[in-house]
């Protein structure tokens, strides 16, 4: 989801990763004074915004691979849905499994087009309808993969695509359907569309679905535990609480002054959730659209979990001394492209 805001229910989930520029240090090394008083100067800051901008955050330092600080604050959920404080508020801990919203464009659908990539089975200056057949037209023709990763391709930024689908097949035929709001490659405008896409053409390469393609290649084989979509159907029950309902995005709906202006009607849908959401995916494209498992939202995870995503990055696709995905791939994935336009 494209927004910025602080979330009813709410939470935060904070990871540190030296980059490789500041990895001087050994583990073992005595300890770096300037690292500890960020640290404390960090853990100072989320404590003080629980139960004023949060009701609570996992915090994790990584260093050399090597988690060096790890805490849990204040609740995982606060308030029940009338926004009534719990009589006893879930709390915090490091297990707690989040919600990774349009982190799921990262941790998701880029390190499985890295995979395919890396694997020749994607190449990323091909068309778009090189992978998906009949996504063909005037101006859709000229869209590369490349330019859905950019956030150049010209698709709108985002719509309320449940107003006209209720599945994934349903959700691709509106995108490709639907006119383009900038020329192809005129400038980037981040479109969460663009990124179902992606998830599209993860599905028809590999013949597996997004969730089953990286749990097969990349999560099960690095050991992570927490990290899926639609986790509930997996059997978890530790979750971050996101939202009363979809508050947030039905505002984006029916306020056209709000960013998202959405021209049909925005009563001709009324299947907004009106509950607390916990282990379901917050925004509604992915939940009422796409089942829970799409492109650009509905990956959930932990703060370990993540940190080792970010190792494998930080390693040049190396975890565990196994090679995922070679350094080369990572430094086309990870170069500025110097995009001028």
């Amino acid at each position: 989801m494209i927004r910025d805001r602080h979330l009813l229910q709410g939470f935060a989930l904070g990871i540190c990763v030296a980059c490789r520029a500041l990895q001087s240090a050994h583990p073992s090394a005595a300890p770096d004074p300037a690292l500890a008083a960020g640290i404390a100067t960090a853990d100072s800051l989320i404590e003080n915004a629980v139960g004023q901008l949060i009701p609570g955050a996992v915090f994790l330092v990584s260093r050399d691979g090597q988690v060096v600080h790890q805490r849990a604050f204040g609740y995982a959920q606060l308030n029940d849905y009338e926004g009534h404080r719990l009589a006893q508020p879930r709390p915090m801990r490091i297990t707690t499994i989040f919600d990774l919203a349009s982190v799921t464009k990262v941790m998701a659908t880029t390190m499985a087009m890295m995979l395919l990539v890396d694997r020749g089975r994607v190449d990323l200056d091909a068309p778009v309808y090189h992978y998906l057949s009949d996504f063909r037209g005037p101006h859709l023709d000229s869209i590369t993969v490349r330019q859905l990763l950019q956030h150049s391709s010209g698709l709108v930024q985002w719509q309320p695509l449940y107003y006209h689908a209720a599945n994934t097949a349903q959700t691709y035929a509106v995108i490709r359907d639907m006119p383009l709001g900038w020329g192809v490659g005129e400038a980037r405008h981040y479109s969460d569309l663009g990124f179902m896409l992606l998830g599209d053409i993860v599905e028809r390469v590999s013949g597996q679905r997004l969730d089953a393609f990286l749990q097969e290649n990349l999560y099960r084989p690095l050991g992570l535990r927490s990290t899926t979509f639609n986790p509930r159907s997996r059997g978890f029950t530790e979750f971050a609480a996101t939202e009363q309902g979809n508050v947030y995005e039905r505002h984006m709906v029916y306020d056209s002054t709000f960013g998202y202006r959405y021209r049909g009607d925005p009563t001709a849908w009324n299947g907004w959730r009106r509950y607390v959401l916990n282990g379901e995916v917050d925004d509604g494209n992915s939940f009422y659209a796409n089942g829970g498992v799409a492109g650009h939202a509905g990956l959930f995870s932990t703060a370990s979990d993540v940190q080792v995503l970010l190792d494998l990055l930080n390693n040049g696709g190396i975890y565990g001394g196994r090679q995922y995905i070679r350094p080369l791939t990572i430094g086309l994935f990870l170069t500025l492209d110097r995009y001028e336009n």
